[in-house]
């Protein structure tokens, strides 16, 4: 597949939408997130709109909401925004409780989701369950006080995601995030 301008204009505006944020407890810029999870699209066999969707994916979460998404279906099309409201799981501040929004957001995957939300979804997961490992690796148990939950929920929600994923899709991105989400709830068990 080759990349067109829309991509690149797709780059830049994820660029300029998430230029003051950082991955949780760090100072690594969130756009190496966003590129994190292109990639991965792109080496999987996505296309152009799928590639597109990964980048902008957090940006309606986190950069404005539904303008920000009406924004999006203005540049890329409606296919990319389908994609990238897919795989938001809140669109207001302040969000919803955080156990009922992932338990809807898991719903949502197994059963409404499109192919292209699921695929987009699960590079975005296997991206953060990586990075997760790492920083645990890494860091320890103090890695655990960067989230809005407890480590029991967190292990709930991606074992909930990696099944549902597997599910529904199981695909080799599927296959890796099940295997890293295996890894973390091993060496957590292990400490």
């Amino acid at each position: 597949m080759a990349l067109s301008k829309r991509f690149d204009d797709a780059l830049v505006l994820a660029s300029e939408l998430h230029r003051a944020q950082t991955r949780k407890g760090s100072e690594v810029p969130y756009i190496s997130h966003l590129l994190g999870v292109a990639s991965l699209v792109i080496e999987h066999g996505g296309d152009e709109d799928e590639a597109i969707a990964a980048l902008l994916h957090d940006a309606v979460e986190d950069q404005g909401g539904l303008p920000t998404l009406e924004r999006i279906r203005e540049m890329f099309g409606e296919g990319v925004a389908e994609i990238v409201a897919g795989c938001t799981d809140a669109v207001t501040e302040p969000k919803p409780a955080w156990r009922g929004r992932k338990e809807a957001y898991i719903r949502h995957i197994r059963e409404e989701a499109t192919p292209s939300i699921r695929f987009v979804s699960c590079a975005d997961k296997l991206h953060n369950a990586r990075a997760i490992l790492n920083d645990y690796r890494e860091h320890g148990d103090a890695l655990w006080d960067r989230f809005n939950a407890d480590v029991d929920q967190l292990l709930w929600y991606y074992r909930s995601l990696a099944d549902a994923f597997m599910e529904t899709i199981d695909n080799a991105l599927a296959r890796e995030l099940d295997r890293v989400v295996s890894e973390i709830e091993a060496e957590y068990r292990e400490r």
